[in-house]
C-alpha cells in the first residue's frame, strides 16, 4: 500500500528488520491488522490480540517441537503465520494467500524468515514442507485435505480447531491422503504426513469446499 492509502494504518519497522523486538512487532503488527479493512471483522484491539495474536501464539511450542520448514496456509493477514515466524526467527516460513491485496498487506509485516506466496493451496507444489498450519481456514476436513498435500512424508498439518471439531471425520480425510489423525492437545488437530501424495491429490480448485471428503 502507499503512503497514500494507508492512512493512520501502523508503519511497519523497517521493513520489520530494526532493532524493536519480537514483542514490539507483534503489537504493531496487530494493530495493523485491526486497522485495515478487509483483514478481520474485530475492531477491538484487545479481543483481537486475544483471538488472533495470543491464539497463534497457543501454537509455539506444538510447531517449535516439528522439524522442516513451515507454511501457514490462507495466511489472510498473517495468522498464525506472523506471530510463529517471529518466535522462530530461525525457521523458514511461507505465508501462502490467495488474496493480492491481503499479499501486499503480508509483504509489508512479514519478517526476514517469513516469504510471501499468492496462491491456492491446490496450485502449489506438493510434498514439500515439514509443517502446515492453518487457523480459521475452512472446517477442518476441508482445511486438512488443503494441507496434506502441501507437507512431505514425516511431516505434520496443525490445525487450529474449536470442541465441535468432528476428528472422526477429520481422521478419515487423513486416511485417503497417506496421513493419520495422532493425540493433539485441546484445541488443536495434528495429523502426520505417512507417504507422499496419493494420486489424484490435490484435487482441483474449490473441488475440497464443494465436495468434502470424510
Amino acid at each position: 500500500m502507499s503512503g497514500s492509502s494507508r492512512g493512520n494504518l501502523p508503519v511497519p519497522p523497517d521493513p520489520l528488520h530494526g532493532s524493536a523486538d519480537a514483542d514490539e512487532r507483534l503489537q504493531r503488527w496487530i494493530s495493523a491488522v485491526v486497522a485495515t479493512p478487509g483483514l478481520t471483522a474485530i475492531k477491538d484491539l484487545g479481543e483481537a490480540r486475544r483471538v488472533l495474536l495470543d491464539d497463534s501464539l497457543r501454537g509455539l511450542e506444538l510447531v517449535r517441537d516439528l522439524d522442516g520448514p513451515i507454511v501457514d496456509v490462507g495466511s489472510g493477514g498473517g495468522v498464525p503465520g506472523i506471530p510463529l515466524a517471529l518466535s522462530l526467527p530461525q525457521r523458514e516460513v511461507t505465508l501462502l494467500e490467495a488474496n493480492g491485496r491481503k499479499c501486499k498487506f503480508l509483504r509489508q509485516w512479514a519478517p526476514p524468515n517469513a516469504a510471501v506466496l499468492e496462491g491456492r493451496a491446490e496450485e502449489q507444489e506438493t510434498d514439500r514442507y515439514g509443517i502446515a498450519v492453518a487457523k480459521a481456514l475452512a472446517p477442518p476436513p476441508v482445511a486438512a485435505e488443503w494441507c496434506l498435500p502441501l507437507v512431505r512424508p514425516g511431516g505434520a498439518v496443525v490445525l487450529w480447531a474449536g470442541p465441535s471439531a468432528d476428528a472422526e471425520r477429520v481422521a478419515r480425510v487423513a486416511a485417503r491422503l497417506d496421513s493419520e489423525l495422532v493425540d493433539s492437545p485441546p484445541g488443536f488437530l495434528v495429523l502426520r504426513k505417512l507417504g507422499p501424495t496419493p494420486k489424484g491429490f490435490p484435487r482441483r480448485t474449490g473441488v475440497a469446499r464443494k465436495r468434502p471428503l470424510g
